[in-house]
């Protein structure tokens, strides 16, 4: 692990909404706890969320373990309906839940990457739907990867997506890093690319991923990042024993043609934990975790994040000012193919 990392605070260009969460366990119909990491789209005239839930046998967070995707519609993106039942569970003997949902729309359909833990590792997982209702699986990583996210349009005539393989192994150490894969037909991946690493962050020491699904902008393709740092003296900091972990937010820019190459990242967080809804009170504290990044006709860039794995939130910020906030980086990465 790196050096400790101290006080981070949100840049000052965002806003959190004043209804903030805006989507809780109160919200939602039936049996659940905790409400958040949601991927967040429009899709057909409406705002659409499927939202990760778990809840548990008991009050006490030891008992059995449960998780389902739960959906929510919007006309304004900010106040949410429930659907009177989740969405999507896989109940098999091989895979014991399917979290942390990424919505991406192309082409009329709605596309959502997901992540699931099977007895033999953690996979993640593309599927399609038109109703929310089917979902038909188009592909499955091999483990240990997650944090998918799809680009919402073709790039040079392949599918794109952004992921965070877990290489345990060969580093020796809880430090995992961006990595970019291709596909001409959704289904078979490769062409993987190194994209970004613990080291190019200046608010992380303990490993990076994507979060929301990144949009089109004339200058790059516009993505946030989650970032962790951790430190060994925090102590009880949520609901369990001891959570050492700080998860903030990120954004960065990417080349349009290439877009495994950073091209620009702000060097300070565009989201830290400071409201008490994600330092106080949660499962675990100092968590924040985006999903969903929608760019309206405005300019306006709504921005849908977990917070303190315990409940949804949302800034927003003006488009312009998130790119000016992506300063051209003095690193490269470099990719052998």
């Amino acid at each position: 692990m790196s050096d400790v990392i101290g006080d981070l605070k949100s840049v000052d260009f965002i806003t959190r909404n004043p209804n903030n969460p805006i989507l809780t366990d109160k919200d939602v119909p039936y049996e659940a706890k905790l409400i958040f990491n949601a991927g967040v789209t429009k899709y057909n005239g409406k705002y659409v969320m499927v939202f990760r839930n778990d809840f548990f046998e008991e009050e006490d967070t030891k008992s059995r373990h449960y998780t389902n995707l739960g959906l929510a519609y919007s006309d304004d993106g900010v106040k949410w309906n429930v659907e009177d039942k989740p969405c999507w569970r896989i109940n098999t003997d091989e895979i014991r839940r399917v979290y942390d949902p990424r919505l991406t729309v192309m082409d009329g359909k709605c596309y959502m990457c997901f992540a699931v833990d099977t007895n033999h590792g953690v996979r993640g997982g593309i599927a399609t739907t038109e109703d929310f209702d089917k979902f038909d699986i188009l592909s499955m990583s091999a483990p240990d990867n997650r944090n998918m996210v799809l680009f919402p349009e073709k790039v040079n005539g392949d599918y794109f997506r952004l992921e965070r393989p877990f290489p345990v192994y060969s580093r020796g150490q809880d430090r995992f890093d961006i990595w970019s894969s291709s596909s001409p037909d959704l289904k078979y991946w490769g062409n993987t690319k190194f994209v970004m690493g613990v080291e190019h962050v200046p608010f992380a020491n303990d490993k990076i991923g994507p979060a929301a699904p990144p949009i089109k902008t004339d200058k790059g393709w516009l993505t946030t990042f989650h970032a962790v740092d951790i430190d060994q003296n925090r102590g009880k900091n949520g609901w369990e024993a001891a959570w050492k972990k700080r998860y903030t937010a990120g954004i960065m820019l990417l080349d349009l043609n290439e877009p495994w190459k950073v091209i620009g990242m702000c060097n300070d967080p565009l989201i830290a934990p400071e409201a008490p809804y994600e330092a106080d009170g949660g499962f675990r504290n100092d968590v924040i975790f985006p999903g969903g990044m929608i760019l309206e006709d405005s300019g306006e860039v709504k921005i849908y994040y977990g917070a303190a794995d315990t409940v949804e939130a949302l800034v927003t910020a003006d488009v312009a000012d998130l790119l000016n906030a992506c300063k051209p980086v003095d690193w490269a990465t470099e990719n052998i193919c």
